[in-house]
């Protein structure tokens, strides 16, 4: 199968670094038109948006946590791009800590954080991004998750909060929005090689993580790409609403 994107954009949020980066990257190799995105890491911005292949790739800055800043987003992105054919809701940040060290103030303040960035922001440039694509008769939307959603996270129970709400965003979406011609998929990766976690993959946890997988790895960034530019691909209208592991059998859901 030859997916090729050719005539179409993407906007890939959190694409400065890691998973985001490796996901702006294989849609250009697949002829798309890319919007990378970051927060506040503008140096990254601009080594993804130089790595990239083709033409007529763009950079966006901003907030999304911040309902102005993700519509100011993909009004940049039409503007500058012409349309929003696809959309990669990517960007999200991890708070771990132990849960008798905190404070209450602490606690209100990481699931504000947590839930801004990786919740209410996606939803709110996916508000913006859907309007678009209603105009042009459809689009597809790929959240990336976490099988944090499903197994718990201890130590992060703001992100796995997080991860399982745009879990249930993308299935209820999916169902509001076939009548105009948009598609959702949600894709759940496990541990991934990428630079937020080499440390941990480096410390005396790392070979555990990495032999909860019978591959005796994590995942690549790339190989989360892939499945990235997959499902996005013409075809798969009838997967909407899916949710895709991609762990290497380290979790499994029945």
């Amino acid at each position: 199968m030859n997916i090729d994107y050719r005539g179409k954009t993407v906007l890939v949020t959190g694409s400065s670094s890691g998973i985001g980066r490796a996901i702006a990257q294989a849609f250009a190799e697949s002829n798309a038109t890319v919007a990378v995105h970051y927060h506040s890491n503008e140096n990254g911005g601009k080594e993804t948006l130089n790595s990239l292949t083709g033409e007529g790739h763009i950079v966006v800055q901003g907030d999304i946590s911040q309902p102005d800043e993700a519509s100011r987003i993909v009004e940049e992105v039409v503007t500058g791009l012409d349309r929003m054919d696809i959309l990669v809701n990517n960007a999200a940040l991890i708070e771990q800590f132990n849960f008798d060290d905190l404070s209450y103030e602490e606690w209100v303040s990481v699931w504000d954080r947590t839930l801004g960035a990786n919740l209410v922001g996606h939803t709110n440039v996916s508000f913006c991004a859907i309007q678009q694509m209603k105009k042009q008769g459809g689009g597809k939307i790929v959240n990336i998750s976490s099988r944090g959603a499903f197994r718990g996270e201890p130590t992060a129970p703001a992100y796995g909060a997080s991860k399982a709400g745009i879990n249930s965003f993308g299935q209820s979406m999916a169902q509001a929005l076939i009548k105009h011609n948009i598609f959702i998929y949600t894709l759940a990766p496990g541990y991934v090689e990428t630079e937020r976690v080499a440390p941990i993959l480096e410390g005396p946890e790392g070979e555990n993580i990495k032999n909860q997988s019978p591959f005796g790895r994590v995942a690549k960034p790339e190989e989360v790409a892939r499945a990235a530019v997959l499902l996005a691909s013409e075809g798969t209208d009838f997967m909407t609403g899916c949710i895709v592991d991609i762990n290497g059998a380290s979790y499994l859901r029945t």
